[in-house]
């Protein structure tokens, strides 16, 4: 299980507890890896020979590397709520970089918490923003990483390659996944994601933003046991 931007196992907490029946699940933590590529070596050093994979946001970007790199060693693969394509040489590339250094920049003078609270409500479903538990907790993952760790992933993020030839490869079993209110990475997407893999498998989980797993985490767990089967 692949942690998306700033996030740790806790993204990954219900799924591992519910599927411990039929999988060992782990999930890796990142240190200051700076790119995409190296991420999935952390991954591949860290797994067993085969393993199933599963992907969240940058996670799933990651989750695509390491089919690039090992394409033997993965039995399965679930990308949620993340893309595959790389960064727009073009004026939208360059307002999403401005956007994500504006956000560093808050976390180095205001620190963690004030960036997770500035940068949460637009991932999250809007009749979730008042739910508490559910906001602090993401807001404490987010906490828990530093300033130096959230600017070595933007830069893996912002130097994403593009993945679409990783996409026509796979053949093994593939889950695709986001839910239909996730505006970073909407469900057209991986509508686009799933022509380019013959058999996958498209979940649009309702009344659900780009923290899936969180937001919706019995949805999601039952479409990895299915995914798993």
């Amino acid at each position: 299980m692949l942690p998306g931007l700033l996030c740790d196992r806790v993204a990954w907490q219900h799924q591992s507890e519910a599927l411990s029946d039929v999988a060992r699940c782990t999930s890796i933590e990142w240190g200051v890896e700076n790119s995409l590529v190296e991420m999935a070596r952390t991954a591949l050093g860290q797994a067993p020979d085969r393993f199933s994979l599963a992907g969240h946001s940058m996670g799933g970007r990651v989750a695509l590397e390491v089919f690039r790199l090992a394409p033997q060693r993965v039995v399965r693969i679930a990308l949620f709520n993340t893309g595959y394509q790389p960064r727009p040489q073009n004026a939208a590339g360059e307002e999403e970089e401005r956007g994500r250094l504006a956000l560093l920049a808050v976390a180095r003078s205001e620190g963690m918490r004030a960036m997770a609270t500035q940068w949460l409500p637009p991932m999250i479903h809007p009749d979730r923003r008042t739910d508490l538990a559910l906001v602090n907790t993401i807001i404490d993952m987010f906490a828990r990483k530093t300033p130096d760790i959230f600017a070595a992933q933007i830069r893996a993020l912002l130097g994403r390659p593009d993945a679409t030839g990783v996409l026509e490869q796979i053949r093994c079993p593939t889950l695709l996944l986001t839910g239909r209110e996730d505006g970073w990475s909407p469900p057209a997407r991986h509508e686009e994601m799933a022509a380019k893999i013959p058999g996958s498998q498209l979940v649009v989980i309702p009344e659900c933003g780009h923290m899936s797993m969180l937001e919706r985490p019995g949805a999601v767990t039952e479409a990895l046991r299915r995914w798993l089967a």
